[in-house]
């Protein structure tokens, strides 16, 4: 079960995907969604019926519970289509439902992908648009990212944007799900405003905080958000238990070149006091929260949102003191590596009653028109468009009743990234700032995100066995009492890992990147 903090990012993430889904419309992707919204609106019309389709969401802890308020009504008014919706109670709802046959029209999952892209469950999406929908037009990518071995593709994840397309969106700069550290103002102040422009001047920083304030623990890190600030400035470019591509050959993240100089670093900032050991044992999430909001800390490394965020919470409970970002990049190696595939996707199941107005239904919410009205609600009411390239909002976002209650965001069964990047564009806001620094660095290899265990599989076995080796060995790793003992506990966790088949699972992980990586050209 996701910590409260946890659930946070996730929901704000998603929210923002939802938003953003709205506003990629109006940036136009050339999905021939105009003339779909067109074409549904006067087939509803004319068929002078409302066509109920039951829809399964497989996410316990959504929001949105009934097809109801201004942009539900809205959706169906363009397409002719309801949704009699139901909630997964728990995770383990929809694989009962799928093991005795009972689906419903619709599915919408992010655990189950895998799972429901099989002819026997689902039909697949380039027969039904081929079929009905032929003017639906989706990019190679997500084609290529979302075709099965069979040759066929059932979904098409949300929240996915390629590097052409982010390049191209000035103002879309991602979500709050990327690293970042912020510090106290005040602190900083009193040291003479000392400059942080490089990994250097925020240890030599660290150091004097120590000195003058012995009191105060100098860096305090997210039990999740750990290691990933520092490898991206490492230039590492997939964490401790991902795959990493270099020379066109893909291997594991632990043997990246870069990742010993990480963990030596990382060393380093224990062995001179500037993180606690305790550090990397919290048992929850708001520990870190705790040593912020009450001054005990100096810096806070969490994700972007980390200032903003810290600075209303020491407001709210009375704190006279400030925080502010350090810069995404402190280094000439910085990088970020985007393996992401999206996040989650609609299935038109065999049990359908009316496949062709469920794909002319999706074709909607695909076109312009329809990824604006189910981010951002019903235009000139909830929203308008900036002609600078982002939506000027009635309302503020993060007002869960507000934005729950008028059925805005959440019905985002179809949309991109680049619409939820928008919803992060701010102007003067350091999450903004932030986030377009990140946004500079970033390099995207979607074909890496391929790279996908399946379930019971050996490859599977073999890889969760590695990865709990891991987690436990690079403890060992950040608390060594020197740079030797880091560096030799490292080697023997490397040693250790290809002892246990790491070489086999690395061989498998290259055929299928071959395999994969062919879709894309």
């Amino acid at each position: 079960m996701k910590t409260i903090k946890s659930y946070k990012l996730l929901a704000a993430a998603l929210s923002a995907v939802l938003a953003i889904t709205m506003l990629s419309a109006c940036g136009g992707n050339g999905n021939g969604g105009d003339s779909a919204a067109k074409q549904n609106g006067d087939s509803s019309a004319s068929s002078g019926g409302v066509k109920e389709l039951s829809l399964f969401i497989d996410a316990p802890w959504y929001p949105v519970k009934e097809w109801k308020g201004p942009v539900a009504e809205k959706i169906t008014e363009k397409t002719g289509v309801k949704l009699n919706v139901t909630v997964a109670t728990d995770d383990k709802q929809l694989p009962l439902m799928i093991a005795s046959g009972d689906l419903p029209d619709l599915v919408f999952t992010y655990a189950n992908i895998d799972r429901l892209s099989d002819s026997k469950l689902s039909y697949p999406w380039n027969e039904l648009i081929e079929k009905y929908a032929p003017d639906f037009k989706i990019d190679k990518t997500r084609i290529a990212i979302h075709t099965m071995d069979d040759g066929n593709f059932y979904t098409v994840r949300n929240s996915f944007a390629t590097q052409e397309e982010m390049a191209q969106n000035k103002y879309s700069i991602g979500s709050d799900g990327h690293p970042g550290i912020a510090v106290r103002e005040d602190i900083l102040k009193e040291l003479g405003n000392p400059p942080i422009q490089s990994l250097n001047d925020f240890v030599k920083v660290l150091g004097m905080v120590k000195q003058k304030h012995p009191e105060m623990v100098p860096l305090v890190l997210d039990k999740e958000w750990v290691e990933q600030y520092f490898m991206q400035q490492f230039g590492t470019e997939a964490l401790i238990d991902g795959w990493y591509e270099r020379d066109g050959k893909i291997d594991y993240a632990i043997r990246q070149p870069k990742m010993l100089e990480y963990f030596k670093f990382m060393n380093s900032l224990y062995r001179n006091g500037y993180i606690l050991a305790e550090n990397f044992a919290f048992a929850n999430d708001q520990i870190d929260d705790q040593y912020v909001t009450s001054g005990k800390a100096f810096a806070h490394g969490y994700t972007v949102s980390a200032a903003e965020a810290d600075n209303n919470k020491i407001k709210s409970n009375g704190g006279a003191f400030t925080l502010k970002m350090l810069p995404s990049a402190l280094s000439k190696d910085a990088k970020a590596v985007s393996t992401g595939l999206g996040f989650a996707g609609t299935f038109i199941t065999k049990k359908n009653k009316d496949p062709e107005a469920s794909i002319k239904f999706i074709q909607y919410l695909a076109s312009d028109e329809g990824k604006k009205l189910t981010m951002f609600g019903v235009e000139g009411e909830h929203w308008t468009w900036n002609e600078a390239g982002y939506p000027n909002l009635k309302y503020d976002p993060s007002d869960a009743d507000f934005v729950n209650g008028n059925g805005i965001k959440w019905w985002y069964l179809y949309n991109d990234g680049v619409t939820e990047g928008m919803l992060s564009y701010v102007p003067g806001a350091q999450k903004t700032q932030a986030l377009m620094e990140t946004k500079a660095i970033t390099t995207y290899k979607p074909a890496i995100g391929l790279i996908q265990t399946q379930p019971d599989s050996k490859e599977k076995t073999l890889k969760t066995k590695i990865d709990e080796m891991i987690k436990n060995e690079k403890v060992k790793i950040y608390l060594a009492k020197s740079e030797e003992e880091a560096v030799a506990n490292y080697e023997n966790m490397v040693k250790t890992a290809e002892n246990m088949g790491l070489q086999e699972l690395v061989d498998w992980a290259n055929e299928t990147y071959q395999k994969k990586k062919s879709l894309f050209e």
